[in-house]
């Protein structure tokens, strides 16, 4: 199951970087990932400061 980002995110960007298959782009007001490119790996919920990204 993808991960996605809850409204917790302070668009830091710090998730972005961390993505082996750029699944993760700015949006308007948070960052989001692109449900069929995740590859459910953890690495950005592995580096944020505020634990935005969950599995769901």
């Amino acid at each position: 199951m993808a991960y996605k980002i809850t409204d917790a995110c302070i668009s830091c960007g710090a998730c972005a970087s961390e993505c082996p298959v750029e699944a993760i782009s700015e949006g308007e007001s948070t960052y989001v990932i692109d449900a069929d490119a995740c590859i459910d790996c953890g690495s950005c919920a592995n580096v944020c400061p505020v634990d935005a990204p969950v599995e769901g």
